[in-house]
């Protein structure tokens, strides 16, 4: 614990927010993502999925499959947050919403875990599910997910994990 603290990560969620369940599908899941990502990030999402899965799976809960849809919105948000277009946090949370609800016929659930810090996938879990709240999102009742991890100028990691529903 004390090398986790010495690495300063921060964390931050998103409570469950319920939107109007009358969208159109115009695309199902799917557990191939393309996301412009380098291969270090994209192998260390699917790490972090992985654990979460474990996770969920010790809590008698269905694996969460990962979505393109969803991962590229949580890529975008990490970037953007890498590269200080927005503040580190939830910013825009609403906006991304609306863009992957009608997009994976979603029925208005979602959340989101952030994170900040020079960390391992195991670390950023095992922060997350420290906390009650970004843990409650992990259990919560979801089937799709998507992760987003970008650096910054120094290096430092910023992590973006969206929950959905469909």
């Amino acid at each position: 614990m004390k090398q986790l603290l010495s690495l300063a990560p921060a964390l931050l969620f998103c409570v469950v927010i319920e939107a109007s369940p009358a969208f159109v599908p115009v695309s199902s899941p799917t557990s191939h993502v393309y996301v412009k990502a380098p291969l270090q990030h994209a192998n260390m999402a699917n790490e972090i999925l992985k654990y979460i899965n474990e996770y969920r799976r010790k809590k008698r809960l269905p694996a969460l499959a990962m979505n393109a849809v969803i991962t590229a919105e949580a890529q975008k948000h990490s970037e953007n947050m890498a590269s200080n277009r927005t503040d580190f946090g939830h910013s825009g949370f609403k906006t991304r919403m609306k863009r992957i609800i009608p997009q994976i016929n979603g029925n208005g659930s979602m959340s989101e875990n952030v994170a900040y810090g020079n960390m391992t996938a195991r670390q950023v879990v095992e922060e997350w599910l420290e906390s009650s709240m970004h843990r409650e999102n992990i259990v919560g009742p979801y089937n799709v997910t998507g992760i987003g991890i970008a650096a910054d100028r120094r290096g430092a990691l910023y992590f973006t994990q969206i929950f959905a529903a469909n």
